[in-house]
């Protein structure tokens, strides 16, 4: 390898590397004015153009508006890992609260996603790089490894049975991470270009009818109106699908926290340098420290890796739109020295492009779907980071949600599923949301350096302290 390029040839921010690499949309036109519909979503991310898709699909006579602040795929949606997985965010708190066969269900319900994703991408014949070589997760230190056992056994306690534990030889067959000593890997789960889909997604929602609006802000949602700067959109049922930008909206300041996470993606490899790294798979690679990294290996043969950088900024900012997913030099240094921790051969490869966006986390840190029959609003949301799939999930939970609500159809397996109706209360006031947040993931650091240099087995006593405090322990 080259010595390394220096960090002004890394383009930093512009969204994303997805876009870079696949373009920007064509724009959309804003709302015209005061407007009606069967049904508004807010929200042109995955999980309002799913809802969409759905209910179109369901039926077709409904009129469907999708109303969005800048561009479809603008936040966590264009700028994601790309892993389409099988977790959700909550699953031991409804198990807490509902049983272990309810959470069995949601889990078999999110085991199933993966592939209704990839069954409708190739249905609509979208071209988002899918490639559906699950999900392998490592560990590198003793304490990694008592982790990664006990959440391999948890998993098939959820009934995934088709997940296999592999040791260091087996592991090392697989992608050579440095020093890894165990691993995880389930058949549920895909590689994808988030952009590609997005793109494919909004596409499809559009050509079966769906009105999108772009460049129109929604400032206040409340039964019936999603009140725009450019007219009012009066619907029987507002559906609220705005993730991580969610505190942007009038009354919903610390209802989700809007918690950062940042990426970097290499240049593309040579033949010689996948020699020596394995991965032949193309399985989505994430590991088992508390402040977790999530990567793959790209269609064009980068290795896109992210992780936390800075977790969240005073009172529920997201970036600015000068320079969208602007991240810091900070981070971006961090996430190299990660990438080079798993792969010490890669020192000295240019990175090419850095960036960040925020993802939803409830009080609670679980992901829900609610439609209020009261006054016809509705959301999802609160994914923590496992969207990608879980969106999907939403969507189709929402339109079975709204057309039982309407009366043209009953419950269904969706709609009983554990995740249905739950309520959360509020995040803390500021500042101690901010002192909260960061003060977590500095535990969470603090915890994983520990365990780098420690023979011990068991969690360090900080980071169980810190899962508590979140409701994770």
């Amino acid at each position: 390898m080259s010595s390394p390029r220096s960090s002004t040839d890394t383009v930093n921010g512009g969204i994303s590397f997805w876009y870079a690499d696949d373009g920007l949309p064509a724009p959309r036109e804003p709302l015209g004015g005061d407007a009606s519909a069967d049904v508004c979503v807010v929200g042109g991310g995955y999980t309002g153009l799913w809802t969409a898709y759905y209910l179109k699909k369901a039926a077709p006579s409904l009129r469907v508006t999708v109303l969005e602040q800048r561009f479809c795929g603008y936040g966590a949606s264009g700028r994601n890992g790309g892993w389409l997985y099988n977790g959700i965010a909550g699953r031991d708190r409804y198990a807490a609260l509902h049983g272990h066969e309810a959470a069995v269900r949601l889990q078999q319900a999110m085991n199933d996603t993966v592939g209704e994703v990839v069954r409708v991408a190739a249905e609509e014949r979208i071209d988002a790089d899918i490639h559906h070589g699950g999900v392998l997760e490592v560990a590198y230190t003793p304490a990694q490894l008592a982790r990664l056992k006990a959440f391999h056994a948890a998993e098939l306690a959820y009934g995934e049975s088709d997940r296999v534990l592999r040791g260091a030889r087996e592991t090392a067959e697989r992608v050579r991470v440095a020093g890894a000593v165990g691993s995880s890997w389930t058949p549920h789960g895909a590689r994808l270009h988030p952009v590609k889909l997005v793109k494919g997604l909004a596409a499809a929602v559009e050509a079966l009818g769906v009105r999108i609006h772009e460049s129109t802000p929604v400032t206040e949602i409340r039964p019936r109106h999603a009140v725009t700067p450019y007219g009012t959109v009066r619907a029987p049922y507002v559906l609220r699908c705005t993730e991580g930008f969610t505190a942007s909206l009038k009354g919903q300041r610390r209802t989700w926290l809007p918690m950062n996470s940042s990426m970097i993606v290499t240049e593309p490899l040579s033949a010689e340098v996948w020699d020596t790294l394995g991965w032949a798979g193309r399985e989505t690679l994430g590991d088992m420290a508390h402040a977790y990294m999530y990567a793959q290996r790209t269609a064009d043969d980068r290795i896109a890796i992210g992780g936390r950088g800075v977790p969240y900024r005073y009172g529920s900012k997201t970036d600015t739109a000068a320079n969208p997913g602007r991240t810091q030099a900070a981070t971006v240094e961090a996430l190299r020295e990660l990438l080079v921790r798993f792969f010490p051969q890669l020192t000295g490869v240019g990175v090419d492009h850095a960036w960040s966006g925020v993802l939803g986390v409830p009080r609670d840190w679980c992901a829900t779907v609610t439609l209020d029959r009261a006054t016809g609003l509705g959301w999802a949301g609160g994914y923590v980071g496992s969207g990608v799939a879980t969106a999907n999930l939403a969507g189709r939970t929402l339109r079975d949600l709204v057309r039982r609500d309407s009366g043209h159809a009953g419950a269904t397996d969706l709609t009983g599923l554990a995740w249905v109706d739950h309520r959360v209360r509020k995040w803390e006031p500021e500042p101690l949301r901010w002192l909260g947040v960061h003060g977590l993931y500095a535990a969470y650091r603090a915890a994983d350096r520990k365990e780098l240099t420690s023979p011990a087995a068991r969690t360090t006593r900080l980071a169980r302290l810190a899962d508590r405090l979140t409701g994770r322990g």
